[in-house]
C-alpha cells in the first residue's frame, strides 16, 4: 500500500488494484497532515505510503497529479501539476513543482508507482489539501475585541481574573451555497459558533505562540453549517496565555501580558452560481462578557454559571440589544500566519475509580491515572446551587487534596446549575493535571458517574508499541505515556499542574526524540522551534522558556541546546530538513553570541542549572550541596558547545552554506583541544570531579581521546556500580545520554539494571511508590514540595530512545535519515525473556518482535516496502542462523555481512523476517 501525503503533509490512502496484486499506496499526506486545510506552504511537500508484504520491494518511480477539482482529477485532467513518470524512490518530501497556488485554492491529488518487481500500482484514492490566505491584502476582516475590563473583572489583581467575552454577528445569504471557509484567531484562546452549533472538535485553539511576533489562524470548511438566508456567526473569546494570568506580586518570574483577548475571523462563500461573499469581523459586530463563563483561567480554573446562559446567542433572531459593540483594536504581532500542526482536542476519557466521602459534602474522586485535562460533571438540582470541583495529584492521609505542590494555582472549576433538570457541562478555557477530584456542593450523593475524565492534548497520532517481559519497565514506559502527552499543549510543557506549566528548553532536549517514537510529534516540535526564533533577542540570545510567557534568558549551553538537538531530530526521525534551513541563521546568531560573550580561551564559561535534579545526598533536598556529587558549569558549557558545533557543521554542510563548514570545524577542534586540556585528568583517566556525567558527555560528544575512551567509561561504570550502588547518579542533562553509553560502551547490564530498579533513586521506583506518571524528582515522595510536579517528563532522558533503539531494535540510521536505513540491533540483557516493539515510520510500520528462550533466540520483524535494514542477530555463528526455518545462507533475499560482537549481520530489504538461532 502507498501512503501519500503533503509536506504540511497530506495523507491520502490508496488502494491499489488487482493489477499489481502485491501493494496499495496508503497515508498520502501533504506537509504531514492528512487532508490539511488552509495551509501557507506554497510548495508544500506531499508524501505517500507503499504498504505490501513483499520482500526487497523499492519504489523506482512515481507520478503524481494534482486538480483543482477531484471530477478533474478522477477524469486525469491534472490541470495544477502532472509531475510525468518520475525516475525516482522518492516517496518522503516530494515537492510540489506545478502551477502557482494562491489563497484559498482547493488541491486534490493522488500518486501511482512503480517497483522494483517491475509492476506499475493503481492510481491512490484522491487525497486534498486547500490554501490558507497567503497574502495580508486577502484579509478583509479586521482585529476587534474590547481593551477594557467588564464588571467583576480583575485584572490587576495578582490572581488575575476575567471573563469570557462573546461576540456575534447576523447577516444574511440570498442565494444557494456551495462552499463556505472560516479563517479565524482568537487570542487567547476562541471557539466559532454558526448558526448555534460549534465548529469543528478542537479546543484551546489557536495554538500558543510569541504573540507579539505571531498569531496562528485556523481554517475551516463550515459549508454544512451554513445556509441560504438568515445566519448568525459567534465566538467565545478565552484567556489563554494572552491575558496574564498573574499580575505583579506573584513572586513568579517576569510575566508576559499581551492585552485583552481579540478576534479577526473571515467567512469566504462561494455561491452555486459562481458569485462569492465575504463575512468579515468589523464595526457591526456586537459584544458582552454577560454570558456563562464569568472567569477562566489556565491556573484557576473556570467559573460557569448557566443561570447567565443566553439560548440561541449564536442563531438568528436573537435579541442582543444589550450587547456592546465592539471595537477596532490593534493586532496582538507582526504576523498572523497559517497554523501548520494540529490543534489540541479531547483524545481519551477516563472513567472514575473509586469515591470517598472523606467529610459531610466533600466527596473525593480517584480517576486511577494521573493525567491532563478536565472532567465532564453530570447533576440535577436547584437553580443556583453551586458545585465546585478542585483537582490534585497526590492526597493527604485523611484523604484530603494534597495542594501544597500546586503552589498558588487554584485548580478550581465551579459550575452554577440553571435547574432544568439533568445538567452536562464541562470547561472549554482551562486545564487541569490531576488524579484526584474533590467535589462540593452536590445536591444530594454523587455517583461514579458523576464525573468523567477528559484527557487533552495535541491531535497526534500514536506511533509506537512498547511491551516486554520486564513489568517494571512495562510500567515505567506505561507512566512516560501518560505523561508525555499530558504535556502537550501546543508546545512541550514542563508540568501540567501547578504555576507554570511552561516550554523549558531544557526538559526536551533529547526526550522529544523518545517522545517522537510513541507519539507523531513531528509538527510541534516543528513548531516549537519557531517560537524559539521568535523568542530569540536582537542579539542573538535565546531564553530558557518558549514562548516567554516567562522573560527568562540567563544564557545558559544546556536549556538553548534543544533548539539545535531538537532540529537535528526532526531530520534524523522525519526525514524533513526545513526546520535546519528555515532556522540556520538564528541558529548561527546564537553559536556566536555566546561565543563573543562566554567563551575564554575556547572554553565556554556560562551555564546556569547543572545537571538539574540529580540524586541529592539526602532525602529531603530538591538540590544536592555536595560539590563531590555536581558537574561544574563551565565543563556542561563547552562539552555542550562542542556538540552543537559538529551539529552546526552538519547543518552547514546539508543547508549549502559551504564557507561555514570549515570555520565550525576549526573552531571545534580548538575547542576540543582547550576542554581536553583544562578537564581531562590524564593520570587518573577521568575529566572533571570524576562525576558519571562529566564522563558521560566526554564519551557521547565524542570529546575523549580514543586512548582514554575505555578508562573514562570504566569510571561511569564503576561510579553507578559503587558510589551510586547500581542506582541513577544524574539529573535531567546526564540522563540525556545515561543509558546509551552504558550500552554503546557494552554495559548494557547495567543500563538495564537502572531500568529495572524499584528501590531509590529508579524510574521503578516512582511506579512502586504508586506514580502513574513521572515525578519532577527522583526524591518526589520526600522532597520539599515547592518543587515537585507529579508530572513531569525530563528525567526520563534518554530512556525511552532506549526502549526502541536498544531494547526494541528499531533505530534510524543518521546517513538516511527518516528511517529510509534501518538499524535493528537488539539488546539481549539480564532476565529480558521478550521484547515487541513497534514504530510507524514515514515508509511505514516497522515491527520488532523478540523472544529468548534457554536454548534459542527468535526474533520476527517487518522492514517497510522502499526501505532496508541492517539486521543484528545475536548468534555465537552465522552458521546456526535460521530465517523462515531455512539457513540464512539459503536465502537470497539476505546478504550476510559480517560478525561482530556476538552477533551475525545482514542486509535485508523489505518484508517480514523470521529469524531463529
Amino acid at each position: 500500500m502507498i501512503r501519500q501525503y503533503v509536506l504540511l503533509l497530506l495523507f491520502i490512502t490508496v488502494a491499489c488494484t488487482a493489477q499489481t496484486g502485491h501493494s496499495a499506496l496508503t497515508r498520502l499526506r501533504c506537509e504531514f497532515r492528512e487532508n490539511p486545510l488552509g495551509i501557507d506552504a506554497t510548495t508544500p511537500r506531499l508524501s505517500w505510503e507503499i504498504n505490501s508484504d513483499q520482500r526487497n520491494l523499492k519504489q523506482q518511480a512515481y507520478q503524481v497529479m494534482v486538480a483543482s477539482s477531484l471530477a478533474d482529477l478522477k477524469a486525469d485532467k491534472a490541470d495544477l501539476w502532472n509531475s510525468g513518470k518520475v525516475s525516482s524512490d522518492q516517496s518522503l518530501n516530494v515537492v510540489y513543482a506545478g502551477k502557482p497556488l494562491g489563497s484559498g485554492d482547493a488541491c486534490f491529488w493522488k500518486v501511482k508507482v512503480w517497483t522494483s518487481d517491475g509492476k506499475e500500482s493503481a492510481w491512490s484514492e484522491p487525497a486534498s489539501w486547500s490554501m490558507g490566505l497567503l497574502q495580508p491584502s486577502d484579509w478583509q476582516a479586521i482585529w476587534i475585541g474590547l481593551d477594557s475590563a467588564f464588571a467583576g473583572d480583575k485584572p490587576t489583581d495578582t490572581f488575575t481574573r476575567l471573563s469570557a467575552r462573546y461576540l456575534r454577528k447576523d447577516f444574511h445569504l440570498s442565494k444557494k451555497i456551495k462552499k463556505a471557509t472560516a479563517y479565524i484567531s482568537g487570542v487567547g484562546l476562541y471557539e466559532l459558533y454558526l448558526n448555534g452549533g460549534k465548529t469543528g472538535k478542537d479546543v484551546l485553539a489557536p495554538g500558543p505562540t510569541e504573540y507579539n511576533k505571531r498569531t496562528f489562524y485556523n481554517t475551516y470548511d463550515i459549508t454544512s453549517q451554513l445556509q441560504q438566508g438568515d445566519n448568525t456567526i459567534g465566538a467565545v473569546l478565552g484567556n489563554g496565555r494572552y491575558f496574564s494570568m498573574r499580575g505583579n506580586g506573584s513572586g513568579l518570574p517576569p510575566i508576559t501580558n499581551f492585552g485583552y483577548p481579540k478576534m479577526i475571523c473571515q467567512v469566504n462563500v462561494l455561491y452555486e452560481d459562481g458569485s462569492t461573499d465575504k463575512i468579515v469581523t468589523d464595526n457591526s459586530w456586537k459584544v458582552t462578557a454577560a454570558g456563562p463563563v464569568g472567569a477562566n483561567n489556565e491556573y484557576d480554573g473556570e467559573e460557569y454559571d448557566a443561570t447567565k446562559e443566553m439560548p440561541g446567542w449564536s442563531k438568528p433572531g436573537f435579541n442582543a440589544a444589550s450587547w456592546l459593540p465592539v471595537q477596532l483594536v490593534s493586532k496582538p504581532g507582526d504576523l498572523l500566519v497559517a497554523q501548520m500542526n494540529n490543534n489540541i482536542r479531547v483524545m481519551d476519557t477516563v472513567k472514575a475509580q473509586q469515591i470517598k466521602e472523606i467529610k459531610p459534602g466533600v466527596f473525593i474522586y480517584d480517576m486511577g491515572q494521573n493525567f491532563v485535562g478536565w472532567v465532564q460533571l453530570k447533576v440535577k438540582g436547584s437553580r443556583g446551587t453551586q458545585v465546585a470541583l478542585r483537582f490534585a495529584e497526590r492526597v493527604n492521609d485523611d484523604g484530603s487534596l494534597y495542594m501544597a505542590n500546586l503552589r498558588s494555582a487554584k485548580v478550581t472549576d465551579k459550575y452554577t446549575l440553571n435547574g432544568n433538570g439533568t445538567e452536562v457541562w464541562e470547561p472549554r478555557f482551562t486545564y487541569h493535571g490531576f488524579r484526584y477530584v474533590e467535589v462540593t456542593g452536590y445536591p444530594g450523593k454523587p455517583d461514579l458517574a458523576a464525573i468523567e475524565g477528559r484527557v487533552v492534548y495535541d491531535d497526534m497520532a500514536t506511533t509506537g508499541q512498547f511491551t516486554t517481559s520486564n513489568e517494571v519497565i512495562n510500567q515505567v514506559y506505561k507512566n512516560a505515556y501518560w505523561g508525555i502527552r499530558g504535556n502537550y499543549r501546543g508546545m512541550p510543557t514542563d508540568c501540567p499542574q501547578r504555576d507554570e506549566r511552561m516550554g523549558w528548553l531544557g526538559d526536551r532536549a533529547v526526550g522529544a526524540r523518545g517522545e517522537s517514537f510513541i507519539f507523531d510529534n513531528h509538527l510541534l516540535y516543528a513548531k516549537w522551534l519557531q517560537d524559539i526564533e521568535d523568542t530569540q533577542k536582537p542579539e542573538g540570545s535565546v531564553p530558557d522558556v518558549a514562548p516567554s510567557y516567562w522573560r527568562m534568558y540567563s544564557d545558559n549551553m544546556t536549556w538553548p541546546a534543544a533548539y539545535l538537538i531538537i532540529a537535528n531530530l526532526l531530520y534524523e526521525q522525519y526525514g524533513d530538513d526545513q526546520p535546519i534551513r528555515k532556522h540556520y541563521a538564528s541558529m548561527k546568531k546564537w553559536m556566536a553570541y555566546m561565543k563573543d560573550k562566554y567563551m575564554k580561551d575556547y572554553i565556554l564559561t556560562k551555564d546556569t542549572y547543572g545537571d538539574w535534579c540529580m540524586p541529592p545526598e539526602s532525602p529531603e533536598l530538591i538540590h544536592s550541596k555536595d560539590p563531590a556529587r555536581k558537574t561544574a558549569g563551565d565543563f556542561l558549557g563547552t562539552a555542550f558547545y562542542y556538540h552543537l558545533l559538529t551539529l552546526m557543521e552538519r547543518f552547514a554542510t546539508l543547508t549549502g552554506n559551504t564557507a561555514d563548514v570549515a570555520t565550525f570545524k576549526d573552531l571545534g577542534e580548538k575547542v576540543k583541544t582547550a576542554f581536553n586540556k583544562k578537564f581531562l585528568n590524564n593520570d587518573g583517566g577521568f575529566y572533571a570531579n570524576n562525576t558519571p556525567t562529566a564522563n558521560i558527555f566526554s564519551l557521547a560528544y565524542q570529546l575523549a581521546p580514543e586512548a582514554k575512551q575505555q578508562q573514562v567509561f570504566r569510571h561511569i561504570a564503576d561510579k553507578t556500580l559503587q558510589d551510586y550502588k547500581g542506582h541513577i547518579s544524574t539529573g535531567l542533562v546526564g540522563a540525556e545520554w545515561l543509558m546509551r553509553t552504558l550500552t554503546n560502551y557494552g554495559r548494557g547490564d547495567i543500563a538495564y539494571q537502572l531500568a529495572t530498579n524499584t528501590t531509590y533513586p529508579s524510574w521503578g521506583y516512582m511506579a512502586k511508590e504508586g506514580a502513574t506518571t513521572i515525578w519532577e524528582l527522583w526524591n518526589g515522595n520526600t522532597a520539599d514540595p515547592a518543587m515537585n510536579s507529579g508530572n513531569h517528563v525530563m528525567l526520563l532522558g534518554d530512556l525511552v530512545v532506549w526502549y526502541y533503539q536498544h531494547l526494541g531494535a528499531i533505530q534510524p540510521d543518521p546517513a538516511a535519515p527518516g528511517f529510509k536505513k534501518i538499524i535493528m540491533k537488539p539488546l539481549v540483557v539480564g532476565d529480558l525473556k521478550k521484547v515487541d516493539a513497534a514504530y510507524h515510520s514515514g515508509y511505514g510500520m516497522i515491527r520488532s518482535n523478540w523472544e529468548k528462550t534457554d536454548n534459542a533466540f527468535k526474533w520476527r520483524i517487518t522492514v517497510p516496502v522502499n526501505t532496508e535494514a541492517t539486521v543484528y542477530v545475536p548468534t555465537k555463528d552465522a552458521k546456526n542462523v535460521k530465517e523462515g526455518g531455512k539457513p540464512v545462507a539459503d536465502n537470497k533475499d539476505i546478504q550476510f555481512v559480517k560478525m561482530e560482537d556476538g552477533y551475525a549481520v545482514y542486509k535485508v530489504g523489505s518484508g517480514n523476517y523470521d529469524f531463529h538461532d
